[in-house]
């Protein structure tokens, strides 16, 4: 890959990550907020902006990363993702628990409720499947491509459910910047899954 081609990669994740969050800090919305609330709203804002790099790492889109230190970013990145999202739903929990317990017990009135309970678990799920993979290979016996059909799975779970759950609130993230990071979360998404062949394995049990 020349250089010119990379410098224009890394440049427009850079945009894509940066602009959504620096249009979320000019955003007149936060006059009103508690800085919990604030810090609660942006763990969310860099959790989706995290969910654009997994994918990029996993597939080793990004110029410059070695397959081996990929990988390892891409666990680091994880990590910090899920992270993240625990800042995120603690934040909310701080400033609000009913409204944290309605959602998570699916009661809430606002659908985007739903849709972030739903991505947080299967992102946790994901997370957990990751970190105990090594102990239940051993066990299991499984080959790699179910692990990555199971991980890939669960994964775009949460990238969907993430998107629907940004998309539906009407916050401080701007409009447009929001959509733009929401398709390419999901875009990326779908590009590891093709790439990487994981519905080979559901596709040859049903042949």
């Amino acid at each position: 890959m020349n250089r010119t081609r990379a410098t224009l990669i890394w440049t427009a994740l850079a945009l894509a990550v940066a602009v959504p969050i620096t249009a979320a800090a000019a955003s007149p919305l936060l006059a009103w907020r508690d800085p919990v609330y604030i810090a609660a709203g942006f763990a969310g804002i860099v959790a989706m902006a995290l969910m654009l790099v997994q994918p990029l790492l996993a597939g080793g889109y990004l110029p410059g990363l070695p397959a081996l230190r990929g990988r390892s970013l891409h666990r680091w990145t994880g990590a910090v993702l899920v992270a993240a999202v625990v800042a995120h739903v603690a934040g909310l929990w701080i400033t609000s628990p009913p409204d944290v317990i309605d959602a998570l017990l699916f009661r809430s009135p606002t659908p985007f409720s739903a849709w972030g309970v739903i991505a947080m678990a299967a992102l946790f799920l994901a997370a957990l499947l990751a970190a105990l993979r090594p102990t239940l290979s051993k066990r299991l016996r499984l080959r790699p491509r179910i692990w990555r059909f199971a991980d890939t799975s669960l994964v775009m779970v949460a990238a969907l459910g993430s998107v629907v759950h940004a998309l539906l609130i009407e916050g401080t993230m701007e409009t447009v910047s929001k959509a733009v990071l929401c398709v390419l979360v999901l875009a990326a998404t779908v590009k590891v899954a093709v790439d990487l062949r994981v519905w080979a394995v559901w596709l040859r049990r049903g042949a």
